[in-house]
């Protein structure tokens, strides 16, 4: 009685997760990779609110670092247009040369070698986390501008709830959450529009006075402060605004996610967040001089010139709060960015190696669930650590940005030196780069210096700790490979004397159901353990293997071709050997997200039709048993074997020990 309702439990549990996260993608769905691509409009919302949205916070930090010199926010609008172009640009580049995504991480990774691919991997993963974290605390700022400051105290736990929200939202899927918020993104877009153009076209009038006033201001600074005093001040607030340009790279990191063709969808994509972030951008730097924009204590920048650009209009203050509150919202939407590209480095990163391989792993929603979930939590903890001080998290997220920024730059710029033979226009290209990598130098050494006491250091320090975390994971599993490969060179051209078995299987007959991923020494060693631990037990053998779809074969119908026809490939080289055993061999193929689960339920149907079963499969053993070891190497077989004897079905794990 009580197994029973602990079952009905577990299925009301199951039935509301499912309810949240949504059903199981069809994988053999021929129209899957269609269904789920985004169109350049699409890829906008998801990917290019992440740059859009940082207009909310960067010129807002560039404008207040001027103090009392604001007639400099004329340049600081020209230089910020023209760096978020020259950026694009350069990130079109690198779409074009790496269209299966990955940005900058690939790029110093194929460029400049592995010790600089992982140094930029690891900052975007800790700038994607701060992506999420001060996007949601900058849509909480905006919200609050229109609360009493009596209410600020429940900041950090709506922050938190909304932290909790996106995690569950991107679970279902990258379509399915961009969809739910492109409404929030064209909302924007319309009242910003609005109050931009109305700031320029109702102020014409403050233009030949703002004129004189940036003539005898200039003139009065330069016999104060001198030329090198002004432009120390201009590049110090030009800097310290670099969270402007903290969305640019997110195109190309996302390509996969792109529909055919993804390279003129990710350059057009690229294109519209550019034109809509240098607009905005620049347009705010010459409202808030034309309006003479003041601080006001609890609300942001933008919030005091929409009050003063609505004053006057019927239902002007509905207007103003609906425009803030939209720039709240598309930073709720900019957050999305983390999670859609945070967890795609990780995967990357954990194909490589450099993160446990579980990260690569895709849901039955095919969404990298593990990522998602550990970017969240991250970022609600560094919510906490900061208590939402969009502030202080501008400052830790522009360091990051801007180190990968200056990696890929210098990546993009030895490519061209190095293809300047082939490539007749490689002086053109290189000369966009190395200005890119020189703006992106400048700002990170400035931002690093100016606000090293004041979070630069937190950033700098949880950076150095992944890159070292990165390192010890790669070195133990090169240790495990180094290990597995003794077993390949010892068995896989392991000899055979006897007859080979051509007889088809019979149902009756006792049967080895051995669980094999790749052809290799491993599943070599639990075939003949089967074989010497239970002689003459088993006449037939049927090798079961799971085509598991990770990230890096999730990209199109092809790879997913490949991976099948590798792993069938496999299978029939086990079979091969366990028919010049003496064994009536044969395989079974599965195609599925979650090995665990397709390998039990394949195992439950062989019992089926073969009664006299037993499941084998392998597992690594350490001599010393380290608390990483399950992390890193996961509990697969442990997992089956606890599904299937809880089913009836007897499982046997034989242990494949490996000297490290």
């Amino acid at each position: 009685m009580l197994s029973d309702n602990t079952e009905q439990t577990a299925g009301i549990f199951s039935r509301i997760w499912q309810k949240l996260v949504g059903a199981p993608k069809q994988i053999k769905d021929p129209q899957l990779f269609h269904k789920m691509s985004l169109i350049p409009i699409l890829a906008w919302v998801g990917l290019g609110a992440d740059g859009l949205s940082s207009s909310a916070y960067g010129p807002e930090e560039a404008f207040r670092a001027l103090g009392t010199h604001t007639y400099l926010a004329l340049l600081l609008g020209l230089a910020t247009a023209l760096t978020v172009f020259i950026i694009s640009y350069a990130y079109s580049r690198i779409i074009e040369h790496f269209p299966h995504g990955g940005g900058g991480y690939i790029v110093a990774t194929h460029m400049l070698g592995e010790k600089a691919g992982v140094v930029s991997g690891s900052a975007l993963l800790v700038d994607y986390v701060l992506t999420i974290t001060v996007s949601i605390a900058a849509c909480v700022d905006a919200i609050f501008s229109y609360l009493p400051l009596g209410y600020a105290h429940y900041k950090v736990p709506v922050a938190c709830g909304l932290a909790v929200f996106l995690i569950i939202l991107n679970i279902r899927g990258v379509k399915e959450s961009i969809s739910v918020l492109a409404p929030i993104f064209a909302i924007f877009i319309a009242t910003h529009l609005l109050m931009l153009l109305d700031g320029i076209f109702t102020h014409t009038s403050r233009f030949a006075p703002l004129a004189q006033e940036f003539h005898s201001s200039l003139s009065h600074d330069l016999s104060t402060m001198g030329a090198v005093g002004i432009i120390m001040l201009f590049l110090r607030a030009y800097s310290l605004g670099g969270g402007t340009y903290t969305g640019i790279e997110a195109v190309s990191n996302g390509l996969q996610i792109m529909r055919e063709p993804r390279v003129q969808t990710g350059k057009r994509t690229m294109l519209y967040m550019a034109t809509s972030l240098a607009f905005t951008a620049g347009v705010l730097f010459l409202c808030y001089a034309l309006i003479a924009v003041k601080p006001v204590e609890g609300k942001t920048l933008n919030a005091v010139l929409a009050n003063s650009l609505f004053a006057d209009w019927p239902m002007g203050s509905w207007i103003a709060f609906v425009t803030i509150f939209s720039e709240g919202a598309l930073l709720l939407v900019a957050a999305q960015t983390g999670f859609v590209d945070g967890p795609r480095v990780m995967a990357n990163m954990a194909t490589d190696s450099w993160f446990p391989h579980r990260f690569a792993a895709l849901s039955v929603r095919l969404t990298m669930r593990n990522g998602i979930v550990l970017m969240g939590a991250a970022a609600i903890a560094l919510l906490l650590y900061t208590q939402g001080s969009v502030a202080a998290l501008v400052v830790m997220y522009s360091i990051n940005v801007f180190l990968t920024f200056s990696l890929s730059q210098l990546g993009m710029s030895r490519f061209y030196i190095k293809r300047r033979k082939e490539d007749a226009k490689w002086k053109q290209h290189l000369s966009v780069h190395l200005v890119g990598l020189i703006l992106c130098a400048t700002i990170l050494v400035i931002t690093t210096f100016e606000k090293f006491t004041e979070g630069g250091w937190m950033t700098l320090l949880i950076t150095s700790v992944v890159i070292g975390l990165c390192y010890l994971i790669k070195g133990h599993y090169l240790k495990v490979r180094k290990g597995i490969a003794q077993l390949d060179e010892t068995l896989l051209d392991f000899p055979t004397a006897g007859p080979v078995n051509t007889s088809p299987l019979n149902p009756n007959d006792t049967t080895a159901i051995q669980l094999v991923s790749g052809y290799s020494g491993f599943g070599v060693h639990t075939l003949l353990s089967i074989v010497t631990t239970f002689p003459k037990t088993y006449k037939n053998i049927i090798l079961v293997s799971v085509a598991q779809i990770d990230s890096g074969s999730f990209k199109g119908a092809e790879e997913l071709d490949a991976l099948e026809n590798s792993v069938r490939g496999n299978l029939e080289k086990y079979v091969d050997l366990a028919r010049r055993l003496g064994f009536a061999a044969d395989y079974r193929l599965v195609v599925g997200t979650d090995v665990v689960e397709s390998a039990v339920n394949e195992c439950k149907k062989i019992a089926e039709e073969f009664p006299r079963s037993t499941v084998f499969t392998g597992q690594l053993t350490f001599r010393l048993e380290k608390f990483y070891h399950r992390m890193l190497h996961n509990e697969t077989a442990f997992a089956i074997q606890r599904r299937l004897q809880w089913d009836g079905i007897t499982t046997v794990i034989l242990p494949i020990r490996v000297r490290i």
